[in-house]
């Protein structure tokens, strides 16, 4: 009776410690390919902007920095979808 009711009880403690090691495991993953994926998509606008500055023979300054205004807030906003 007892025994049987402490043994069960300890079952359920391992189940529920084993659960959130992989709660954890797959927490950690996923912002590692989060990251990756912001990384990604940061070097693929940062090209953008770097043959569009070249394109633009760097005399247009203003344009430039809102390119890069623009790239900074797309980034911001991943992030901010990433970190929910």
């Amino acid at each position: 009776g007892i025994q049987e009711l402490m043994a069960a009880e300890t079952r359920a403690s391992q189940i529920v410690a084993e659960a959130r090691i992989g709660r954890g495991d797959r927490m950690k993953q996923a912002k590692v390919e989060a990251q990756q994926l912001i990384d990604s998509y940061r070097a693929e606008k940062q090209e953008e902007f770097n043959n569009m500055a070249l394109s633009q023979g760097g005399s247009e300054g203003n344009a430039a920095a809102a390119l890069q205004a623009e790239t900074n807030k797309e980034v911001q906003a991943m992030e901010g979808l990433v970190q929910k």
